[in-house]
């Protein structure tokens, strides 16, 4: 998603001058970098963990490092039962504005239930992974039963799984591409295969690249309405406000949400010149100065990707969750990145027109099928991760 760099030139401007000018006395105690305790978490677990009598604690190590939307790591791991995770979904974590059916919160626990897997593979463990064992959610709304229970059991038969090597690795990154290179179909190939390699959910996975530009530049199209929606609706925007984190000591203290690590907007924050409690006009500086570096960051990008399942129950959302955590890893062991493109996908009245006209690019329109994931692909340098919480943040006993 785009929407850390719109919340960076908040209050851009004349303000910035002042920010600056002032930065040094206000950061004084501040960091406005990423704490390093943060981002513990992707140097994977140490020695003890790994030693630990109980396994369960070094599998969810990795299970947590799963994409997330708005980075807001709702899963509950409950530990009571032995050799068994039994997963909730937090439902103070949730996004009713821009995912108000919960369809992408569904997709984040199928990524974690996807690395857990990956993770018990390589301790020797099957994961017996059992959905909904009290019954589905309903269509519109999520509740306190367990979204699935994990039996593990030693197992000498399981193999590992290559795309484990890429979990430490896997960034969501949302620079610039490079447009000069294109993605090979080698690497469009490993990505499809690797969505579904036990051929269980039916699922298709499609790609533009730079040999077709027409297609190529409706798809920058779309996500450029879309992205100017999300922007310009005060409800939406004031949700991603809501998991903001500006500087080092607010990510320290959350370890979540959208991180901001801008010396500038940091100093503005201290200096009260960075208000969020309100939504930015769609004329401000803020806003159009953001569609402006999100149309160069869209013409840099050399392909898109999709995934389309023929249906939307809840078990197909996990289950897409899990397909799509597996193409991001096929992605980063190709050397690419890869960034969701959530806002078109959004099932809110507004983004009504940009939902359409992407299931018609992607073949899905009048179909009964849905548009699971959509992602910009393309070469581009590394970027840092994503905060973490605590382990023990996720564990309940």
């Amino acid at each position: 998603m785009q929407r850390r760099q719109f919340i960076r030139v908040i209050g851009s401007g004349a303000a910035s001058t002042l920010a600056v000018a002032s930065a040094g006395s206000v950061l004084t105690g501040c960091s406005a970098g990423m704490p390093a305790e943060a981002i513990e978490a992707w140097r994977g677990p140490d020695s003890a963990l790994a030693n630990a009598p109980d396994v369960r604690h070094w599998l969810l190590s990795y299970a947590i490092l799963a994409p997330h939307s708005h980075n807001l790591q709702s899963w509950i791991a409950d530990l009571g039962t032995p050799n068994q995770i039994t997963l909730y979904c937090d439902l103070k974590r949730l996004l009713p504005q821009t995912d108000p059916l919960s369809r992408q919160i569904m997709m984040s626990q199928g990524t974690f239930l996807e690395l857990l897997d990956m993770a018990a593979r390589e301790r020797g463990l099957r994961a017996d992974i059992t959905l909904f064992p009290q019954g589905a959610f309903g269509a519109g709304a999520l509740d306190a039963r367990p979204v699935a229970t994990v039996r593990m059991t030693p197992d000498a038969t399981v193999q590992k799984d290559p795309l484990f090597a890429q979990v430490l690795q896997r960034h969501t990154n949302r620079s610039s591409y490079d447009i000069t290179r294109p993605v090979p179909e080698s690497a469009w190939a490993a990505m499809a295969a690797a969505a579904n390699p036990a051929g269980a959910l039916p699922m298709r996975v499609g790609h533009v690249g730079l040999d077709n530009a027409a297609a190529l530049a409706e798809h920058r199209r779309i996500a450029r309405d879309a992205w100017r929606i999300e922007l310009t609706v005060p409800r939406t925007i004031m949700e991603s406000f809501d998991v903001l984190r500006v500087g080092g000591s607010e990510i320290a203290a959350h370890r979540d949400g959208l991180s901001l690590t801008s010396p500038v907007v940091v100093a503005m924050e201290r200096l009260g010149l960075f208000d969020r409690s309100r939504a930015p006009g769609p004329d401000d500086y803020a806003t159009t100065s953001q569609l402006k570096e999100f149309d160069a960051k869209m013409a840099s990008t050399p392909g898109f990707l999709w995934m389309v399942t023929p249906g939307n129950d809840r078990v197909t959302q996990i289950q897409a969750g899990r397909a799509y955590v597996r193409v991001q890893l096929a992605a980063t062991a190709q050397g690419l990145a890869m960034q969701p493109l959530s806002q078109a996908l959004q099932e809110y009245a507004e983004q009504k027109q940009p939902y359409a006209d992407i299931h018609a690019l992607a073949g899905a329109a009048g179909s009964g099928s849905t548009v699971q994931m959509w992602a910009r692909v393309g070469y581009a340098p590394a970027v840092e991760p994503a905060p973490r919480r605590r382990l023990q943040d996720f564990v309940r006993v």
